[in-house]
């Protein structure tokens, strides 16, 4: 199924016409953390309280997700081609397609002006954008492409592979949440721990993952370094602010022999993580963009070919 799902992603995304009709899981999830936010999060409450119902809030959140991906589940596959059903519904879950088409705009911004690069890397990172140049507009959207590469294919499509739909949507809950309420600010450092955490744990494996999948898919791209790849990964990842952000962006680092990372802030504050990741150029261009886009496309492939392996696998 997970196969299935990133076939159909791949080919039509999630249509545009359908999000502005029913909206998308992630924004039906979004509504309900926030929903819990207003209704538990009280900064009059002592801060083990608020964690407290952090915790709450988080279990609710799972508890609705795995319920609704287990009904549809089990009625889909009561149907006859359920089974495919089943695979567009699951395919909502991902983001090749859309996160190539987002790092892509980044390129061909700044093709036109550094303010246009800004405008479309707005779109996919959190970091302040307006006082960066060119290179670090594309050193921003290489490490937004390495890092969602985890979070927003390899990811939720090994969830799929081994829990089946209810363990995508726990996945995609967990990280819709941790991207609201996961922060370290006076209101969410306590009401949002279980999120951070939580979210931190469920992408330990498919973050080393993505990491070797990155490996595997620089040894056919011209230009790319399998080897140095590895080697940043292993070297460079545990120094990242991130336990699980720090593999893929060092991994695609040292296979495209860039040094990513270093100082960025995140409205007005500057972030205490400044560690790089890679040892190669510090300056990046439009073309180092396009060279990841293509290490990207090569990884998915071989994420693909696993998965299709373990399909095979399991059949025999």
């Amino acid at each position: 199924m997970a196969l299935l799902a990133l076939t159909i992603e791949a080919g039509v995304g999630y249509p545009d016409a359908l999000f502005r009709r029913i909206g998308h899981p992630a924004t039906w999830m979004g509504a309900l953390i926030s929903a819990l936010d207003r209704e538990l999060n009280h900064e009059t409450d002592p801060f083990p309280l608020r964690r407290l119902k952090g915790g709450v809030a988080l279990a609710t959140l799972l508890l609705v997700s795995v319920g609704v991906g287990a009904l549809v589940e089990r009625v889909a596959l009561a149907l006859p081609l359920g089974w495919l059903a089943l695979a567009v519904v699951a395919s909502s879950l991902l983001a090749q397609r859309s996160l190539h088409a987002h790092v892509a705009a980044v390129a061909e911004g700044l093709t036109v002006s550094v303010e246009d690069g800004r405008a479309a890397a707005a779109k996919i990172v959190g970091r302040d954008v307006s006082g960066l140049d060119s290179s670090g507009v594309a050193r921003a959207a290489i490490e937004s492409l390495a890092e969602n590469f985890s979070d927003g294919v390899v990811a939720p499509a090994l969830w799929l592979a081994v829990f089946g739909l209810p363990g995508a949507l726990a996945y995609k809950a967990v990280n819709t949440a941790d991207s609201m309420i996961g922060h370290r600010s006076a209101r969410y450092l306590a009401f949002g721990w279980a999120a951070a955490r939580c979210d931190d744990l469920m992408n330990f494996l498919p973050a080393r993952a993505a990491a070797i999948l990155l490996t595997i898919g620089a040894s056919p791209l011209a230009g790319a370094s399998p080897a140095k790849a590895l080697a940043a990964a292993w070297r460079d990842a545990p120094n990242h602010g991130s336990p699980n952000a720090g593999w893929p962006e060092a991994a695609a680092a040292g296979a495209l022999g860039l040094e990513l990372g270093g100082p960025r802030s995140y409205g007005g504050i500057e972030a205490a993580d400044a560690a790089t990741l890679g040892d190669g150029r510090r300056e990046a261009n439009t073309d180092d963009i396009g060279r990841a886009l293509a290490l990207y496309r090569l990884s998915t492939a071989t994420l693909w070919f696993f998965l299709a392996v373990g399909a095979l696998t399991a059949r025999v």
